[in-house]
């Protein structure tokens, strides 16, 4: 699709009406016949990406292993349209795409016995965990307390003064992703019986 092309090569703030009838090869005005605003170009874009998580994994026995590679796969494709991030968080209409994504995690967590509106929050906790992750890693780098006068903040020059220590346990994002999706249908589902 031109408009994600056009996004993932210039950014978010590039895709126009106006700029993907161009890449098109023809007038904004022909688009405006099959959609009637940037918001509606913004939710088939969305879908359309949503719909790179396919095909889903088989399930298993362990729904706590094959949701975390959902995760894992959600976290790449953040990587791969970065404007994702931009346009998740918007209220809009729901595509096929973004459906058929939700119906596979509700099929995964078939065997929780946990009310239905907890699996739909672990699902949404978990998107909203991995965009959290994805902006962590597209902002490496950004932010430093380099020439920051911290005299006035004692506890971060102790912990900036203090030895390193061990290196941080391998994989926060899988770790975190099992913690939140055990601890939020385990403990629904422990509280139900």
């Amino acid at each position: 699709m031109a408009a994600i092309a056009l996004a993932d090569t210039e950014g978010l703030a590039a895709v126009s009406m106006r700029a993907v009838a161009a890449a098109l090869g023809t007038g904004a005005g022909s688009l405006y016949r099959y959609l009637s605003s940037r918001d509606d170009l913004l939710d088939l874009m969305t879908d359309r990406a949503v719909g790179e998580l396919r095909p889903y994994p088989r399930v298993t026995d362990d729904w706590l292993e094959t949701m975390v590679l959902l995760g894992r796969r959600q976290l790449a494709l953040f990587g791969a349209h970065p404007w994702l991030l931009d346009v998740i968080h918007r209220p809009s209409g729901v595509g096929p795409e973004s459906l058929a994504w939700f119906d596979n995690c509700l099929r995964i967590l078939e065997p929780v016995r946990c009310p239905v509106a907890a699996k739909f929050e672990a699902i949404a906790m978990m998107t909203g965990v991995v965009s959290l992750f994805a902006r962590r890693e597209s902002a490496a780098g950004a932010f430093s307390f380099a020439g920051v006068d911290l005299a006035a903040y004692p506890h971060l020059v102790a912990a900036f003064s203090a030895p390193p220590g061990p290196a941080p346990r391998a994989d926060l994002v899988e770790r975190t992703l099992r913690s939140l999706l055990s601890g939020l249908l385990l403990t629904e589902s422990t509280d139900a019986e």
